[in-house]
């Protein structure tokens, strides 16, 4: 193994941090078996505009101003190019950048060279999973739904890309499925008469009225499931789940905003404003709730079922490119892990208690799609699993006693 072939974890301190790429990376290692020593954690600082942490002296940041537009896009660039010369064969995942960055970040650099955002791609793999097990319930076919995203930035408009094209997939034309994915933020329903939308938002700006009430987007659109990205706690009102119940016999509502403070409804919320009937999934985890004779166990929508195991596969395979196939692969094959006793107690996504071997079921089949794409870099071997297992991480202690 090279030094070409490493997983950087690259996140900008504007946000969180340097834990959030360190955890990240730990999650490679735990969940997957990416080898640690073949990771790296790194850190943009371009400076803060708190002014708090500036006038802190023990502050080991940037004191200035965060950097903006072409001096901030230049010096991304030399670093990319940097990341090039020095691990030629690394995977860079973005994360935690502002959706003024984060979205022109992954457009500029996702054909140049290896690379992914979770927030985006990760966060819509999930989703797109949660749905097609959910469709496991409702029995209805992927293209007879319509959902409505409370949130349009880059999560929710990922979410929405990624599943439009799993229902092209499925049969309807780009733009059809499209029709079927609506968002709504802080302005109200994203129509195509707004002039204050980005570029990314503009192929789900429908034609229509600016609805300015979330309850009247859902009794006018009609959606079979709501996506919850907004980070508003308790967006999703009684009033909603009710008018969702009324719409629906088993609508789908994903809250998936985190951490828990953020969550636009809890699942006990969902459940009992639903009379059980909702099928629920969230960003954040909820214990069991009791529904008259029945306790359902609500499902986590956590992007660790998808992006370790995308990083296996891209990390086992020296992919030069992440591509939406990918992530569109590996959301299918979270979905058929959940089995009809999972579904039976309420889970759309299969048991954190197995995301090792459940993530080895992904990359299976994600490299599987990289060999198939013609984006490997190495010879494709004659059994994918058994390679990929032969290039994990395992933890192995001497005995001292």
């Amino acid at each position: 193994m090279t030094d070409g072939e490493r997983i950087l974890g690259l996140g900008d301190l504007g946000t969180n941090g340097m834990g959030i790429p360190i955890g990240k990376l730990n999650l490679y290692t735990a969940c997957a078996g990416v080898p640690p020593r073949m990771t790296l954690p790194v850190m943009i600082d371009v400076g803060t505009n708190n002014e708090s942490l500036l006038r802190d002296p023990l502050y080991m940041g940037l004191k200035q101003s965060r950097v903006r537009g072409k001096d901030y896009d230049e010096f991304l660039e030399e670093f990319v190019q940097a990341v090039q010369e020095v691990f030629p064969r690394c995977c860079i995942q973005f994360e935690d950048f502002a959706n003024v960055n984060a979205v022109p970040l992954l457009e500029r650099y996702r054909n140049r060279v290896c690379c992914f955002n979770d927030d985006i791609q990760g966060t819509a793999g999930v989703a797109v999973a949660g749905v097609l097990a959910a469709l496991k319930i409702t029995g209805k076919p992927l293209t007879e739904q319509r959902f409505l995203f409370l949130g349009a930035g880059s999560a929710g408009t990922g979410i929405a890309n990624l599943l439009s094209q799993v229902m092209h997939q499925a049969g309807l034309t780009l733009e059809e499925a499209r029709a079927r994915c609506h968002l709504f933020d802080i302005e109200g329903l994203v129509v195509e008469s707004r002039n204050d939308l980005a570029s990314f938002q503009r192929p789900f700006a429908h034609k229509g009225e600016q609805l300015r009430s979330f309850v009247e987007a859902i009794e006018t659109l009609k959606p079979t499931g709501i996506i919850g990205v907004s980070a508003v706690a308790k967006a999703f009102t009684q009033e909603v789940i009710e008018a969702m119940a009324r719409l629906n016999e088993r609508p789908i509502v994903f809250p998936y905003s985190n951490p828990t403070s953020h969550a636009e409804c809890t699942a006990e919320e969902a459940y009992k404003w639903s009379e059980g009937r909702a099928i629920f999934a969230s960003g954040s985890p909820f214990p069991p709730v009791r529904i008259g004779e029945k306790t359902l166990v609500p499902g986590q929508g956590n992007n660790v079922y998808i992006f370790p195991a995308v990083g296996l596969a891209v990390y086992a395979t020296e992919a030069s490119r992440v591509t939406d196939g990918m992530f569109i692969t590996a959301a299918r094959a979270v979905a058929e892990q959940v089995t009809q006793a999972d579904l039976d107690a309420g889970l759309i996504y299969p048991p954190l208690s197995g995301i090792l071997e459940a993530s080895v079921k992904v990359a299976v089949k994600v490299a599987a799609e990289i060999f198939k794409e013609g984006q490997a870099r190495v010879p494709e071997p004659e059994d994918i699993e058994l390679y990929i297992r032969s290039r994990m991480w395992k933890a192995t202690y001497k005995q001292l006693l």
